[in-house]
Order: structure tokens, then sequence, then C-alpha cells
């Protein structure tokens, strides 16, 4: 008889790793890629605070992309994609998918196919990308810019979305076949990131990668920061992560920050031997 285990739930005291600026004073970066090495991949150093961490479950119609820069849909129908292994058979699969789930006519991707890609990580000894236990933002305004310019099939195209409202969104999911138990992620609602706890990083690629440089954001800790998590999550739900709206700039929008702090962490009640978390998160520029 095979035995089953109840992941962990309710709100939970764990440890957060926020941003500590640079010793020596300079500008902060993050390295992309493969480093080197005995290169280090970042300048900044971390500061580990434990923070509550409230459960969304049951919850979940409480939070909207305008106010918490983050929301949580549930009840999705498997998608033709099973492995997660391949690249192109995830954009044929996967993408379509998420048409149905999270894109609506108000908030559809570019028709630029390279402004929607995806990242899997994996818990796992093996894996290049492993889930990211450091609280930070994937993209900041001077970023997002960057990319709908980058991605535009002309500069008259990218000064008409520019014009309008321009938002990056990524989609997350677990991959696991059972409910997530270790490494779950925490995301802090919105309005409750103060622009004075948002620090923008560079975020140099190297030249094998056509050294890119973009921009996402460390963290610094703030006592009044609220932070979510979903327990339990598994494949048929889903969590949208606003990394940029640029509505959250227009005085009197509604919109509150339109960027979301997050981080995985390592949750104390995890059983041992509990199953490693792997995830995919689509990114898609409207």
């Amino acid at each position: 008889m095979a035995v089953t285990y109840e992941p962990p739930r309710g709100d939970v005291v764990a440890a957060l790793n926020f941003y500590a600026p640079p010793e020596d004073g300079s500008a902060p970066y993050n390295l992309a890629g493969d480093v080197p090495p005995g290169v280090t991949p970042r300048n900044y150093g971390t500061d580990t605070q434990q923070v509550l961490i409230r459960d969304a479950r049951g919850r979940e119609a409480d939070f909207t992309l305008d106010k918490d820069a983050f929301q949580i849909i549930l009840n999705q129908p498997p998608s033709a994609e099973k492995s997660f292994t391949d690249d192109a058979s995830i954009e044929k699969n996967y993408y379509p998918r998420l048409s149905a789930c999270c894109w609506t006519p108000s908030r559809a991707p570019t028709k630029s196919s390279s402004s929607t890609v995806h990242t899997i990580r994996r818990t796992s000894p093996d894996s290049k990308r492993q889930p990211v236990a450091r609280v930070h933002i994937d993209q900041t305004a001077s970023s997002t810019i960057k990319r709908v310019r980058r991605h535009a099939s002309s500069a008259a195209e990218a000064d008409a979305l520019l014009a309008g409202r321009y938002r990056i969104i990524n989609v997350w999911r677990p991959l696991n076949a059972r409910p997530v138990e270790s490494f779950p992620l925490a995301f802090a609602s919105s309005a409750t990131v103060r622009d004075a706890d948002v620090v923008p990083v560079e975020h140099r690629y190297p030249a094998s990668a056509g050294g890119y440089v973009g921009q996402t954001a460390a963290i610094r800790h703030s006592p009044g920061q609220e932070w979510w998590y979903l327990s339990g999550m598994t494949g048929d739900e889903r969590i949208l992560l606003e990394c940029f709206d640029s509505e959250a700039l227009r005085e009197g929008s509604g919109v509150q920050g339109g960027r979301v702090a997050h981080s995985a962490f390592e949750d104390p009640r995890t059983r041992k031997g509990a199953e490693g978390r792997e995830s995919i998160e689509v990114r898609a520029l409207f």
C-alpha cells in the first residue's frame, strides 16, 4: 500500500534572503549564464530574515494583479505537454494552454514570438537551474522598456506599444506529480513593498549570449511587507507574477506597485526525503 504525505499547510515563519549592499559601495550586478570558476556571480550580499509567510489557500480570490501584482488561478485542465524536457515541444503543446487560462483579450502577449520565453527549474544536483532562494523582481521599468524595443518588429511599433499600457507577466506552475512539499514559492503583495525597498541590479549576460545587459531588482527587507505562498500547490494551479506594469507609474491608475517580489524558500516543516520541487515559468510581454 502506497504511503501518502500531506504537504505543509498554514502560515509559517521561514528564512528569506534579502538584499545587502556591496561592501565597497559600488552599484550591484548579477552575472547571468555559466559563470567561470573563481568568479563571483554577484557583487552584493545577503540579509537573511525570519519572515511570516501566510498561506493563501482558501483565499485565492482575494488577490489581484492591480493590487498585489500576483493572482492565483485554480482548476486548469492538463496540457498536451507531459515531459517538459524539450523546448520546441513546450512551445507547441504548453503555450496554447496559457491562452485558455491566462491571456485575455485585454491581456494578450505581443505578436513577437521571441517576447514569450520559459524557464524550467528543478531541485536536483544535476540541474543547472535550481529554485532561486533570493528575494527578487525579474524586471524593472528600465529593462521592460528595453525589452519592448528589443522585441518589437520596428521602432514605430515599439513607440506605439510604449505609448499605451505595457507589462511583463510570468505564469508559474509546479511540474511535480504530487502537491509541492519542498521549496515553495513566496510572493509579496506589491502594495506592501515600498519603492525604497526595490534596488535595481544590472543583469549582465556573457558575450556568448550576445552581451545583453538587462536589469532586475533585489529587495531590501522591511517589516511592512506582507508575504504569501500557496500551500501544497498542484499542477492544475497557476500563479501570475507581474514583473512590471506601466500603469503603476501613472498617478491615479489604481495599480499599486505593479511589480511582485518573490523567492523560493525552505519550509522548516518539510519532511525528510520530500520530492524536490520542479516548476516552469513562462514570461510574456504585453
